[in-house]
Protein backbone atom coordinates (compact mmCIF):
# COMPACT_ATOMS: atom_id res chain seq x y z
CA UNK A 1 0.00 0.00 0.00
CA UNK A 2 1.45 3.52 -0.67
CA UNK A 3 1.67 6.05 1.66
CA UNK A 4 -0.76 8.60 2.03
CA UNK A 5 -0.22 12.15 2.78
CA UNK A 6 -3.01 14.18 4.11
CA UNK A 7 -3.95 17.56 3.53
CA UNK A 8 -6.73 20.14 4.35
CA UNK A 9 -7.27 23.94 4.09
CA UNK A 10 -6.06 26.66 5.90
CA UNK A 11 -9.81 27.24 8.05
CA UNK A 12 -8.80 23.84 10.00
CA UNK A 13 -7.14 26.20 12.04
CA UNK A 14 -4.74 23.30 13.82
CA UNK A 15 -1.78 24.44 15.75
CA UNK A 16 1.55 24.38 14.06
CA UNK A 17 2.54 21.34 16.89
CA UNK A 18 -0.32 19.26 15.67
CA UNK A 19 0.35 19.60 11.82
CA UNK A 20 4.32 18.72 12.37
CA UNK A 21 2.71 15.96 14.29
CA UNK A 22 0.96 14.75 11.91
CA UNK A 23 3.01 15.86 8.53
CA UNK A 24 -0.52 17.51 7.49
CA UNK A 25 -0.44 19.82 4.33
CA UNK A 26 -1.93 23.15 4.40
CA UNK A 27 -3.85 24.73 0.93
CA UNK A 28 -4.48 28.47 1.81
CA UNK A 29 -7.48 29.57 1.17
CA UNK A 30 -7.26 33.92 0.20
CA UNK A 31 -8.21 36.85 1.77
CA UNK A 32 -8.54 39.92 -0.49
CA UNK A 33 -8.60 43.59 0.36
CA UNK A 34 -8.88 45.96 -2.84
CA UNK A 35 -6.87 44.38 -5.53
CA UNK A 36 -4.53 42.84 -3.54
CA UNK A 37 -4.66 39.07 -2.20
CA UNK A 38 -3.53 37.62 0.78
CA UNK A 39 -2.78 33.61 0.82
CA UNK A 40 -4.66 32.84 4.64
CA UNK A 41 -1.81 31.85 7.23
CA UNK A 42 1.17 33.05 4.37
CA UNK A 43 0.95 36.33 4.18
CA UNK A 44 -1.53 37.51 6.49
CA UNK A 45 -2.33 36.70 10.25
CA UNK A 46 -5.07 37.56 12.30
CA UNK A 47 -3.73 40.70 13.86
CA UNK A 48 -2.53 42.09 9.86
CA UNK A 49 -6.64 41.94 8.99
CA UNK A 50 -7.79 43.40 12.00
CA UNK A 51 -5.38 46.45 11.76
CA UNK A 52 -6.45 46.95 7.92
CA UNK A 53 -9.95 46.80 8.66
CA UNK A 54 -9.50 49.22 11.51
CA UNK A 55 -7.60 51.39 8.77
CA UNK A 56 -9.86 51.01 5.44
CA UNK A 57 -13.76 50.16 7.75
CA UNK A 58 -13.89 47.24 5.23
CA UNK A 59 -13.92 43.96 5.59
CA UNK A 60 -12.31 41.53 3.06
CA UNK A 61 -13.16 39.24 0.64
CA UNK A 62 -12.35 35.38 0.75
CA UNK A 63 -11.93 32.83 -1.96
CA UNK A 64 -11.22 29.22 -2.34
CA UNK A 65 -8.26 28.38 -3.93
CA UNK A 66 -8.40 27.51 -7.35
CA UNK A 67 -7.89 23.94 -9.17
CA UNK A 68 -4.40 25.27 -10.14
CA UNK A 69 -3.28 25.61 -6.23
CA UNK A 70 -4.19 22.53 -5.96
CA UNK A 71 -2.68 20.66 -8.67
CA UNK A 72 0.41 22.77 -7.05
CA UNK A 73 0.32 20.97 -3.39
CA UNK A 74 -1.17 17.20 -4.27
CA UNK A 75 1.35 16.53 -7.80
CA UNK A 76 4.70 16.69 -6.33
CA UNK A 77 3.36 14.12 -3.81
CA UNK A 78 1.52 12.00 -6.75
CA UNK A 79 4.60 12.12 -8.46
CA UNK A 80 6.35 10.65 -5.02
CA UNK A 81 4.16 7.75 -5.02
CA UNK A 82 1.81 8.90 -1.83
CA UNK A 83 -2.02 8.50 -2.18
CA UNK A 84 -3.61 11.51 -0.73
CA UNK A 85 -7.25 12.30 1.24
CA UNK A 86 -8.01 15.88 0.87
CA UNK A 87 -10.41 17.38 4.17
CA UNK A 88 -11.71 20.82 3.14
CA UNK A 89 -14.49 23.49 4.37
CA UNK A 90 -17.88 22.65 3.81
CA UNK A 91 -19.07 22.67 0.34
CA UNK A 92 -22.28 24.74 1.43
CA UNK A 93 -19.64 27.45 2.73
CA UNK A 94 -17.10 27.62 0.20
CA UNK A 95 -16.25 26.31 -3.87
CA UNK A 96 -13.03 24.93 -2.14
CA UNK A 97 -14.39 21.51 -2.05
CA UNK A 98 -15.92 21.45 -5.65
CA UNK A 99 -12.03 22.63 -6.97
CA UNK A 100 -10.07 20.51 -5.34
CA UNK A 101 -12.41 17.48 -6.86
CA UNK A 102 -11.87 18.84 -10.11
CA UNK A 103 -7.87 18.34 -9.48
CA UNK A 104 -8.36 14.68 -8.11
CA UNK A 105 -10.59 13.83 -11.26
CA UNK A 106 -7.39 14.58 -13.70
CA UNK A 107 -5.60 11.34 -11.96
CA UNK A 108 -6.20 7.91 -11.40
CA UNK A 109 -9.43 6.78 -9.31
CA UNK A 110 -8.45 6.54 -5.65
CA UNK A 111 -5.25 8.53 -5.85
CA UNK A 112 -6.85 11.58 -4.34
CA UNK A 113 -9.49 10.99 -2.00
CA UNK A 114 -11.54 14.56 -1.64
CA UNK A 115 -13.77 14.56 1.63
CA UNK A 116 -16.37 17.31 2.24
CA UNK A 117 -16.30 17.87 5.84
CA UNK A 118 -19.54 20.00 5.95
CA UNK A 119 -18.12 21.98 8.98
CA UNK A 120 -15.92 24.96 9.31
CA UNK A 121 -12.75 25.96 11.25
CA UNK A 122 -11.28 23.05 13.63
CA UNK A 123 -15.08 21.19 13.44
CA UNK A 124 -12.37 20.15 9.95
CA UNK A 125 -9.52 20.09 11.97
CA UNK A 126 -10.82 17.34 14.19
CA UNK A 127 -11.74 15.47 11.52
CA UNK A 128 -8.60 15.70 9.56
CA UNK A 129 -6.56 15.06 12.79
CA UNK A 130 -8.90 11.17 13.05
CA UNK A 131 -8.05 10.69 9.43
CA UNK A 132 -4.21 11.20 10.45
CA UNK A 133 -4.47 8.89 12.90
CA UNK A 134 -6.37 6.12 11.09
CA UNK A 135 -3.61 6.78 8.21
CA UNK A 136 -0.91 5.69 10.72
CA UNK A 137 -2.71 3.10 11.92
CA UNK A 138 -2.86 1.66 8.19
CA UNK A 139 -5.89 2.14 7.15
CA UNK A 140 -6.61 2.58 3.79
CA UNK A 141 -8.13 6.13 2.12
CA UNK A 142 -11.24 4.96 0.95
CA UNK A 143 -11.85 2.93 5.07
CA UNK A 144 -10.39 6.55 6.12
CA UNK A 145 -13.49 8.41 4.27
CA UNK A 146 -15.93 6.31 5.12
CA UNK A 147 -15.05 6.70 8.74
CA UNK A 148 -15.33 10.60 8.70
CA UNK A 149 -18.62 10.20 6.65
CA UNK A 150 -20.08 7.90 9.88
CA UNK A 151 -18.86 10.13 12.09
CA UNK A 152 -20.23 13.69 10.54
CA UNK A 153 -23.40 13.85 12.59
CA UNK A 154 -21.99 13.45 15.35
CA UNK A 155 -19.75 16.53 15.36
CA UNK A 156 -20.33 19.57 17.09
CA UNK A 157 -19.15 23.04 16.14
CA UNK A 158 -20.46 25.53 18.11
CA UNK A 159 -19.07 29.77 18.99
CA UNK A 160 -19.87 33.04 20.45
CA UNK A 161 -19.96 35.91 18.50
CA UNK A 162 -19.07 39.20 20.22
CA UNK A 163 -20.08 41.32 17.70
CA UNK A 164 -22.94 41.53 14.87
CA UNK A 165 -20.48 44.46 12.98
CA UNK A 166 -18.33 41.44 11.11
CA UNK A 167 -21.71 39.01 10.04
CA UNK A 168 -23.36 42.78 9.05
CA UNK A 169 -20.41 43.84 7.14
CA UNK A 170 -19.99 40.64 5.47
CA UNK A 171 -23.61 40.27 4.12
CA UNK A 172 -25.22 38.01 6.76
CA UNK A 173 -27.35 39.77 8.80
CA UNK A 174 -29.25 43.67 7.83
CA UNK A 175 -28.15 46.72 9.18
CA UNK A 176 -31.19 46.92 11.20
CA UNK A 177 -30.62 43.54 12.93
CA UNK A 178 -26.80 44.90 13.97
CA UNK A 179 -27.51 48.31 14.56
CA UNK A 180 -30.63 46.59 16.81
CA UNK A 181 -28.82 43.55 18.41
CA UNK A 182 -25.39 45.68 19.25
CA UNK A 183 -27.95 47.96 21.16
CA UNK A 184 -29.49 45.27 22.94
CA UNK A 185 -26.11 43.60 23.82
CA UNK A 186 -27.40 40.63 22.06
CA UNK A 187 -24.48 37.68 21.41
CA UNK A 188 -25.18 35.06 18.84
CA UNK A 189 -24.31 31.84 19.66
CA UNK A 190 -23.37 30.05 16.09
CA UNK A 191 -23.96 26.49 15.28
CA UNK A 192 -22.50 23.86 12.41
CA UNK A 193 -25.76 22.02 10.85
CA UNK A 194 -25.53 20.29 7.71
CA UNK A 195 -22.56 22.31 6.89
CA UNK A 196 -24.53 25.84 6.93
CA UNK A 197 -23.85 28.21 9.87
CA UNK A 198 -27.17 28.33 11.58
CA UNK A 199 -28.31 30.85 14.87
CA UNK A 200 -28.67 28.85 17.45
CA UNK A 201 -29.22 31.66 20.27
CA UNK A 202 -29.56 35.06 21.33
CA UNK A 203 -28.41 35.77 24.60
CA UNK A 204 -29.11 39.11 25.98
CA UNK A 205 -27.02 40.49 28.36
CA UNK A 206 -23.43 40.24 29.75
CA UNK A 207 -20.35 38.49 27.65
CA UNK A 208 -20.22 35.86 30.68
CA UNK A 209 -23.59 34.58 29.93
CA UNK A 210 -22.97 33.90 26.49
CA UNK A 211 -20.32 32.34 27.44
CA UNK A 212 -21.63 30.23 30.40
CA UNK A 213 -24.59 28.89 28.06
CA UNK A 214 -21.62 27.40 25.28
CA UNK A 215 -20.07 25.69 27.77
CA UNK A 216 -23.62 24.13 29.81
CA UNK A 217 -24.42 22.83 26.02
CA UNK A 218 -20.80 21.30 25.43
CA UNK A 219 -20.80 19.81 29.00
CA UNK A 220 -24.20 18.38 28.46
CA UNK A 221 -22.23 15.87 26.38
CA UNK A 222 -19.10 15.22 28.61
CA UNK A 223 -19.86 11.85 29.04
CA UNK A 224 -20.48 11.52 25.35
CA UNK A 225 -17.12 13.05 23.96
CA UNK A 226 -14.35 11.05 21.96
CA UNK A 227 -11.22 11.39 23.63
CA UNK A 228 -8.65 13.37 21.42
CA UNK A 229 -11.27 15.08 19.59
CA UNK A 230 -11.89 17.84 21.71
CA UNK A 231 -10.87 21.69 20.71
CA UNK A 232 -11.27 25.22 21.82
CA UNK A 233 -10.82 27.76 19.22
CA UNK A 234 -10.58 31.65 19.49
CA UNK A 235 -9.77 34.88 18.25
CA UNK A 236 -8.57 37.06 20.13
CA UNK A 237 -10.27 35.36 23.15
CA UNK A 238 -7.25 33.80 24.42
CA UNK A 239 -8.55 33.77 28.35
CA UNK A 240 -11.66 32.96 27.53
CA UNK A 241 -10.78 29.84 25.54
CA UNK A 242 -8.50 28.66 28.76
CA UNK A 243 -11.81 28.77 30.80
CA UNK A 244 -13.04 27.18 28.63
CA UNK A 245 -10.75 24.26 28.36
CA UNK A 246 -10.06 24.34 32.04
CA UNK A 247 -13.52 23.78 32.56
CA UNK A 248 -13.69 20.70 29.90
CA UNK A 249 -11.37 18.95 30.82
CA UNK A 250 -12.36 19.12 34.73
CA UNK A 251 -15.86 17.62 33.25
CA UNK A 252 -14.68 15.46 30.96
CA UNK A 253 -11.89 13.53 32.11
CA UNK A 254 -9.72 14.72 29.04
CA UNK A 255 -6.54 16.56 30.03
CA UNK A 256 -5.53 17.02 26.10
CA UNK A 257 -7.51 19.87 24.71
CA UNK A 258 -5.91 22.13 22.21
CA UNK A 259 -6.47 25.94 21.96
CA UNK A 260 -6.46 26.79 18.23
CA UNK A 261 -6.23 30.07 17.02
CA UNK A 262 -8.77 31.32 14.35
CA UNK A 263 -7.44 32.29 11.53
CA UNK A 264 -8.11 35.14 8.88
CA UNK A 265 -10.88 33.14 6.75
CA UNK A 266 -12.48 32.69 10.18
CA UNK A 267 -11.90 35.68 11.37
CA UNK A 268 -13.24 37.95 8.38
CA UNK A 269 -16.59 36.48 8.99
CA UNK A 270 -16.61 36.03 12.77
CA UNK A 271 -14.45 39.28 14.25
CA UNK A 272 -12.33 39.63 17.43
CA UNK A 273 -13.53 37.65 20.52
CA UNK A 274 -14.68 34.76 18.60
CA UNK A 275 -14.47 31.48 20.76
CA UNK A 276 -15.84 27.97 19.98
CA UNK A 277 -15.73 24.23 21.10
CA UNK A 278 -15.71 21.42 19.11
CA UNK A 279 -16.25 17.57 19.52
CA UNK A 280 -17.01 14.54 18.59
CA UNK A 281 -19.41 12.25 20.35
CA UNK A 282 -19.33 8.60 20.81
Amino acid sequence: MRKIKVFTDSTSDLTPELLERYEIGIVPLYVVFGETSYRDGVDIVPGKLYKLVAETGNLPKTSAPAPGDFLGFFEPYINDDYDIIYIGLSSRLSCTIQNATLVANQFKEGRITVVDSLNLCTGVGLQVVQAARLAEAGQTPQEIKRYLLEKQGDIESEFIIDTLDYLHKGGRCSSVQAFIGNMLKIRPIVKVVGGKMIIAAKIRGKREKALQQLLDNALANAERMVPGTIYVAHSYALEEAEYLRNELAKYSGENDIPITDAGCVISSHCGMQTVGIFYMTA
